[in-house]
């Protein structure tokens, strides 16, 4: 049984909750606790799946406590409730909660945020991997892209287009303002899946408040082991992956979503390249040493991929659906249904021509493509991705 803990500073409000959530008390266990103090005490005696707090609370607020939670139980879920549009609030509460909901927010909503994270928990990843995910606030950035958004953030004249630009370069930066800008603080009515809409939308006071912010977007630095070119050589690979993708047979209204989920699809490998460097090295001697591939090389060692690592934080972080799932099955889109050239399918496809041009090895006849009735175009869709990278 998933074990919710709720947190506010007003009795009624918790109360409120209590009575909405009712209905959910044979598959939740449900504790409330009022403030920030009390929570922290309860926290430290019992562990939980999923911790839900007001941001606004006298003497430790929610950004405060969900910083001591991800100390105290990283494999939790943090969930913010707040009833202000205070950019500043929402930058202090980004690095240490999943996702914000704004208040009021009705059961429903409420529910289904809470189970989302339940069954994120329960599909891709072990309870020990959950709680290195947990600690994670912010994922490094490239250092050039990091430094022209800083100047950028200084430049009164600096455009959406440029800064979009920027950012398009950086996964760690794409990830982050598609979490902030579908977080729920901002109440929109649909999921964002542009990385233009999404700076769009934020405008670029927001964008300035989230480069200055210490602990939104840091520089990558290697751990030992890692190679220098380590985040250079997955940010080229993710942009040659998704400008494949941009020429696939994809329906119109998935292109958007394809693309951000090729730019996405390795996130899992910069995850396990910062909070568990030398069990990912060691992945990577194996799968070279063995000649097996490095997604069988990690599960050996990890117990599961960096794909579906990277779903798992991308889904706590309410990236759209349909790029989570592009992203968990990206190696393996055999695993679900397909009844069209959809985005898991597009990534797939993008993924490994780029890693054939890149010299690794290919197999165009494998049975997804055949169920699919892909074999005969793949010769096609090679030679058009060659023309497009070369």
């Amino acid at each position: 049984m998933k074990r919710i803990l709720f947190v506010d500073d007003e009795k009624q409000i918790l109360d409120g909750i209590r009575r909405l959530l009712s209905d959910q008390s044979d598959v939740w266990e449900m504790e409330f606790a009022l403030g920030g103090e009390e929570a922290l005490k309860i926290c430290h005696a019992s562990r939980f799946d999923v911790v839900v707090s007001d941001m606004r609370m006298p003497g430790m607020d929610g950004a405060m406590l969900l910083g001591h939670v991800r100390d105290l139980l990283p494999d939790a879920a943090r969930l913010i409730l707040s009833g202000y549009t205070d950019v500043d609030l929402a930058t202090r509460a980004i690095p240490v909660a999943h996702r914000i909901l704004a208040k009021p927010c009705d059961g429903n909503e409420l529910q289904s945020t809470i189970e989302s994270f339940c069954t994120l928990q329960d599909l891709f990843c072990t309870s020990d991997l959950r709680r290195v995910i947990g600690t994670i606030g912010e994922l490094p950035s490239l250092s050039r892209p990091y430094m022209e958004l800083a100047r950028a953030a200084g430049d009164p004249t600096t455009s959406l287009s440029t800064v979009a630009d920027i950012m398009g370069n950086d996964v760690a930066m794409i990830a982050k303002v598609l979490q902030l800008v579908n977080s729920g603080f901002f109440g929109l009515a649909q999921t964002v899946t542009s990385l233009k809409a999404a700076v769009a939308y934020l405008g670029l006071e927001t964008i300035k408040d989230l480069a200055l912010a210490t602990d939104t977007f840091k520089v990558f630095t290697p751990a030992p082991g890692i190679a220098p070119s380590f985040y250079e050589d997955m940010q080229r690979h993710a942009q040659r992956t998704a400008s494949i993708v941009g020429i696939l047979p994809l329906p119109a209204r998935l292109r958007e979503v394809g693309i951000v989920a090729a730019l996405l699809h390795d996130i899992g490998e910069l995850v396990l390249a910062c909070k568990l460097p030398h069990q990912f090295c060691a992945a990577l001697e194996l799968a070279r040493t063995t000649e097996c591939s490095q997604v069988q090389a990690e599960e050996q060692i990890f117990g599961t991929s960096h794909a579906e690592i990277g779903a798992y934080l991308l889904g706590l972080w309410s990236i759209d659906s349909q790029i989570v799932e592009a992203v968990a099955h990206h190696h393996r889109p055999d695993r679900i249904h397909h009844s069209s050239f959809d985005a898991p399918v597009a990534v797939y496809v993008a993924d490994r021509l780029a890693r054939e041009l890149d010299g690794y090895p290919g197999n165009a006849g494998d049975a997804l493509m055949e169920s699919l009735g892909l074999s005969q175009q793949y010769s096609t869709l090679r030679q058009r991705a060659m023309e497009l990278l070369n």
